[in-house]
């Protein structure tokens, strides 16, 4: 039984909808779903259910029921044209009560994806069997949901209250064989034939006078102790990680009433939680995260261009950000040649790897076994002719263009014709680089974010005279890579670090005008970002951002204001945590750095030495400029055509920059409070520095024209 396998559809009887039919084969009613593409709960499947259970009831040639799903999929949760619209009848709770309520036998026939909704209605049914390749999961908590269906009520009382809240706060799926274990279903499929082996099996529970098993009724909660202690260990741990989300302790909440009070009283309080969640900007900055990173995937480059061939990549460079680059292609089952330019630096870029895998093994995501399978797939060589056929190369080398030009010079004489030649550059002209060697038609970019084998985002530049079918290729490897894609124009920076360079310079006024780095840090981490800018300067390394600097010193506006409080620090030798001193002190190899007056001082002798009074900011204030900052060169982006959509920055900042998710990005997050007070706030900074703080065109258009941001979205 593999997860490809499908159930073709039942004749539909006359009075039935085309979304679910019903046929008796013996003595079992066969209710099958059948809503392309995924079977999505919309409300004629809703219906059609209920109306199948009725009839099922009503006939009493009828001693079971057979819920089964068309195509590749059970019931995939639900249907997401629906979402912001109105509510239609009947409710999805409604539709579950009624199935559990059947007074016959009701089995769900799990394969494929039985999720959210979908596991909902397959926990309301009295059996279930599940084959392999099956996907269950309750993931509303990923879209700032709560299972609102009985999924938190019935869920804990048939696998106990630990499982439940693991499976629930995690929103992640289960298989099979696992599921079964759990206790979730009772049965697991091993024929290819879902629809035989599904009614053998309510055959055989018609044949032992199986009753109506209740969920409802089961008794995985009946050590009170121990659910009790369940629930106190995920409040704790919950609170500890949510960072401000409003669903997840509510869900613990409701899964503590499941274990208090009677079910009729768990569905209320579920009901209600769910509701407030549903209202909340939360779950709607996470829908349209959700969208967003699926959008993103869309380049117009690969419309009707076929990805290359991809088996075998090779990496030049095995610094820490080359060994995570191969690190992840190893993980993602692709041969890795790594090229170095002395056997020393070859050895220690497998080192590097080591560490990482190492890392993983410590903390019990990884194995002895697995790590050698690996390597298995890597060979490294200090001799580029080792690449001669590989279908991909990434260049990950220093950060110089006369660097990378010889790099690609080399690559232009041993790569076969028609293999990929990327450059992981943070900033660099690839047109520049492309224009350099014989075929710029193979040449973008694959810009990583470190650490390469952890981080989601991969921003795919697209370089003028770069062919479609490379695009593809770029984008079926984020895919094999589990990575977001997003497609970026060449400029100084792309999409995530142009804008970084300008909202860290807000950061940077925002210190010289008198708020210190701590304080801006905590700002921002209240907002919900992971880290402030100067823990994320620390970690990072200061140098790295000291060299872009300089790199742009020739070039930088005159008339700009340059705050030299980073600069002096890295000439100080003071780089964050890899020199124990940043912005922070590091003592006796700290990962959590402490404030440091010293640097604070220089703040104050900063600050004399430009003229300023420091003035008091409080949170609030500092969010606003940062947003601000960000927000307006994301517009920029935007009308230069850098980024597609609007979209396509959210997803950038919140995969590559720790924006937090359950506000949806920054351009989401601008059209929740309003442009005009986005605008508003960028005129009056304006006041104190004209050339910073110069509102983008496409915001003032926008604002103008009553539009928003989304807008644009629609329109892309």
């Amino acid at each position: 039984m593999t997860s490809s396998s499908t159930i073709k559809a039942a004749p539909t009887v006359m009075g039935e909808s085309a979304s679910v039919s019903r046929q008796r084969r013996g003595s079992v009613l066969v209710v099958t779903i059948d809503h392309a593409p995924v079977n999505a709960l919309n409300a004629a499947v809703r219906r059609g259910l209920i109306d199948a259970i009725e009839a099922a009831d009503t006939d009493a040639a009828v001693r079971a029921v057979l819920i089964v799903g068309v195509g590749r999929n059970f019931i995939a949760g639900a249907d997401i044209r629906e979402f912001g619209k109105p509510a239609v009848p009947p409710s999805l709770p409604d539709v579950c009560n009624r199935v559990e309520a059947c007074a016959k036998p009701v089995i769900a026939a799990i394969h494929g994806a039985a999720l959210g909704g979908g596991l909902e209605v397959a926990l309301a049914a009295h059996y279930r069997i599940a084959f392999e390749g099956a996907k269950l999961g309750l993931p509303e908590v990923q879209l700032g949901l709560l299972p609102g269906a009985g999924g938190t009520q019935r869920t804990p009382r048939l696998i106990g209250a630990a499982a439940a809240l693991s499976l629930i706060l995690s929103g992640r799926h289960v298989g099979a064989q696992e599921a079964q274990r759990m206790g979730l279903v009772d049965r697991v499929g091993v024929s290819d034939d879902v629809l035989a082996e599904a009614l053998a099996y309510a055959h055989e529970l018609i044949a032992t006078q199986a009753v109506a098993r209740r969920t409802k009724d089961a008794a995985a909660l009946a050590d009170k102790a121990a659910s009790t202690a369940a629930i106190a260990a995920a409040r704790a741990e919950t609170q500890k990680k949510s960072r401000g989300l409003l669903s997840p302790m509510k869900i613990v909440d409701c899964v503590e009433a499941a274990v208090n009070l009677p079910f009729d009283e768990g569905l209320r309080i579920e009901r209600q939680q769910f509701l407030e969640c549903r209202e909340s900007p939360q779950r709607a900055g996470l829908v349209h995260a959700f969208f967003a990173e699926r959008e993103a995937q869309k380049a117009p480059e690969t419309r009707d261009a076929k990805a290359r061939a991809l088996r075998s990549v090779g990496v030049i460079g095995g610094g820490t950000m080359g060994a995570g680059i191969a690190v992840a292609l190893l993980d993602a089952g692709l041969l890795v040649t790594m090229i170095e330019r002395d056997d020393d630096s070859l050895q220690r870029g497998r080192a590097h790897m080591e560490k990482v895998y190492d890392g993983l093994i410590e903390k019990g995501r990884f194995t002895l076994d697995a790590k050698s399978r690996a390597f298995e797939h890597f060979n490294g060589s200090t001799a580029y002719d080792a690449l001669a056929d590989t279908d991909l190369v990434i260049e990950a080398v220093f950060e110089d263009m006369a660097v990378k030009k010889a790099v690609f010079a080399e690559l232009d004489r041993v790569c076969k014709p028609g293999a990929v030649l990327a450059t992981n550059t943070s900033y660099l002209d690839i047109d520049e680089l492309a224009a350099s060697i014989s075929r710029p038609q193979d040449v973008l970019g694959l810009h990583f974010f470190s650490p390469a084998n952890i981080m989601k985002l991969l921003e795919i530049v697209v370089p003028e005279r770069v062919s479609g079918d490379v695009v593809a290729t770029a984008f079926e490897l984020a895919k094999r890579l589990k990575k977001v894609a997003v497609r970026a124009g060449v400029c100084d920076g792309f999409i995530g670090n142009r804008m970084l360079a300008v909202y860290r310079s807000a950061a940077d006024q925002l210190m010289e005008e008198g708020a210190s780095p701590y304080q801006i840090d905590q700002a921002i981490r209240e907002f919900g970002f992971p880290m402030g800018p100067y823990q994320v300067i620390d970690l990072a390394g200061g140098d790295i951002g000291w060299a872009a600097r300089k790199r742009r010193a020739a070039t930088r506006d005159p008339r700009a204001r340059y705050v030299r409080i980073g600069d002096l620090l890295c000439e100080r030798g003071w780089f964050g945590q890899k020199t124990a001193r940043g912005y922070y002190r590091y003592d006796d190899g700290a990962r959590i750095g402490k404030p440091d007056p010293e640097v604070e001082a220089i703040i104050d002798a900063e600050r004399a030495r430009a003229g300023i009074t420091p003035r008091t900011f409080d949170h609030g204030q500092i969010v606003r400029r940062y947003l601000a900052a960000m927000i307006n060169e994301g517009a920029n982006i935007v009308h230069e055509g850098i980024a597609l959509r609007p979209l396509d920055v959210d997803a950038t900042l919140m995969h590559g920059f720790g924006f937090p998710r359950h506000r949806g990005g920054p351009m989401h997050y601008a059209d929740s409070v309003g442009l005009d007070a986005v605008l508003a706030d960028i005129r009056e900074f304006a006041k104190e520095d004209p050339l910073f703080w110069r509102a983008s065109p496409l915001l003032i258009e926008l604002v103008e024209s009553g539009k928003n941001f989304a807008s644009l979205n629609q329109a892309a």
